[in-house]
């Protein structure tokens, strides 16, 4: 499988992201969906939503996106990958780093 579709806007989405290691969102709309407790295991029984809420700069200068789910409530955080829309990143709030960090 190379590919995904977005549960949120029903694109389909490829699996390989520029500038990451892993797509774990949709470059579309920014939304994901609740997989994971650790990064990367996907061992969460949830499946909700992770909507886009903030991004924010790490202390090396790359920006990333905090999504929290609409089905519980878990916080994430994941860097921005090259094909993200550049407008919708814009758009999102910069939020305080200290608190997803």
């Amino acid at each position: 499988m190379n590919s995904f579709v977005c549960k949120n806007c029903g694109r389909t989405v490829s699996l390989i992201a520029p500038g990451t290691k892993n797509r774990n969102h949709c470059p579309f709309c920014l939304y994901s969906v609740h997989v994971d407790e650790a990064k990367g295991d996907r061992k969460s029984p949830c499946g909700g939503l992770m909507v886009p809420i903030g991004r924010f700069y790490k202390p090396d200068g790359e920006e990333v996106i905090v999504h929290r789910c609409g089905k519980c409530g878990f916080v994430r955080w994941n860097r921005v990958a090259g094909d993200d829309s550049f407008d919708l990143v814009a758009k999102l709030p910069v939020v305080d780093k200290k608190d997803y960090l």
